[in-house]
């Protein structure tokens, strides 16, 4: 098992790039909730032949400037982080890999959202959008949690009944934020005022997408109860995904209720990352590596 020390900064940059991807979700929130997807209409520049808002726009562009100008900040953390997790790739190729998985896809969204201007906020892309976002955090989150990690061999340390409920579980908030996704697109807060619809019922898909939380957070409730009862090294994070989705689905239930407020909205879109991110924590502490785990205890878990 590797005891290599990971600098400060490192950790620090770490941090702030999960920060950042989070942030950027909420002001891409912003810009979707205000119809402002188009405030900029070029890309990369925000007008023909201004990188910058002019005076003759409206607030609409200065809400999509600012959303783009986080992506700078967000590329330069993520180059850091590369560059000082190159420095210890031989003893820790497990953050390598996830520092470079977070630059390529910062760079995918730039792209990305450079299209989804071109196209005029064609919904499809605009979720697409969002959910490489999603991924984006929790591959960051993954990164946060295994730097406090000594790398190495990793045994699981709960039943197997609870490590498969947990996969099921993820499986779960995955078709909740699927759904989501599309029943935004059909909603109005997909983009643009004129965006294209995909031509489902949102009211239909609202249904589609509130079932899958009710089963997740079922699901949820009867893993924190587990890991809570029987002592689980995994308690603290089951109570805290727990109660987030729960949080989420009050909001949701809000929202839907009280005609899509915007501001509710953009909270809803802000705490899914935010479960994304716990949710990835909950199953990286699934398995710890084998020099920290006793050995009784490993030895009577894995025979369940």
């Amino acid at each position: 098992m590797s005891k290599v020390r990971l600098p400060r900064t490192l950790k620090t940059f770490a941090w702030i790039s999960f920060l950042l991807n989070v942030l950027i979700i909420a002001t891409g929130g912003a810009v979707r909730l205000t119809g402002s997807g188009l405030g900029c209409s070029e890309w990369p520049l925000c007008t023909p032949g201004s990188l910058v808002p002019t005076a003759e726009q409206s607030y609409h562009s200065l809400i999509e400037f600012g959303n783009r100008t986080i992506s700078g900040p967000l590329l330069i953390v993520a180059i850091v982080v590369v560059v000082l997790t190159w420095r210890i790739r031989a003893q820790r190729r497990d953050l390598s890999v996830l520092s470079w998985l977070v630059l390529s896809l910062v760079l995918v969204q730039a792209f990305v959202g450079g299209v989804v201007v071109w196209v005029d906020l064609a919904a499809v892309l605009v979720g697409f959008h969002y959910i490489v976002s999603l991924i984006i955090v929790g591959i960051a989150a993954a990164y946060v949690y295994l730097m406090h990690v000594p790398a190495g061999p990793r045994v699981r340390v709960v039943p197997k009944g609870y490590a498969i409920l947990s996969h099921i579980s993820t499986l779960g908030m995955a078709v909740l934020i699927v759904m989501g996704v599309l029943t935004t697109a059909n909603g109005p807060h997909s983009g643009d005022e004129n965006v294209v619809r995909n031509g489902f019922d949102a009211s239909i898909l609202a249904h589609l997408h509130a079932w899958p939380g009710y089963i997740t957070g079922v699901l949820l409730v009867a893993l924190m109860l587990w890991a809570v009862t029987k002592k689980l090294p995994t308690a603290k994070w089951s109570i805290a995904l727990a109660l987030l989705v729960f949080v989420q689905i009050l909001v949701g239930l809000y929202q839907a209720r009280n005609g899509l407020p915007a501001l509710v909205v953009g909270v809803h879109m802000v705490l899914a990352a935010l479960s994304v991110a716990t949710m990835t924590a909950s199953i990286l502490s699934l398995k710890r590596p084998v020099a920290v785990t006793a050995p009784a205890e490993s030895a009577s878990v894995i025979a369940d």
